[in-house]
């Protein structure tokens, strides 16, 4: 990371604020890096049998809400 910040101050024209395309493209190939970690992760055992349960006919999602109201009638 330090080389990065160190070329981007090096490589950038001076008073326009942008990077260089070598930056531009260093930074997207850490992105999808760092996208494809997570996607490699999956979805929690947790979020899936939640998911199963809001598909399953009839199904009715129950928020706890601490009794206050979300309704918005009345506000502008």
């Amino acid at each position: 990371m330090k080389d990065l910040k160190s070329q981007a101050s090096k490589s950038t024209t001076p008073g326009k604020g942008g990077l260089t395309p070598e930056i531009q493209s260093r930074i997207g190939h850490q992105l999808r890096a760092m996208y494809d970690d997570v996607v490699r992760q999956g979805v929690p055992d947790r979020f899936a049998e939640l998911i199963k349960k809001l598909d399953a006919p009839g199904a009715t999602p129950q928020v706890e809400n601490g009794g206050g109201s979300n309704d918005n009638s009345g506000r502008d």
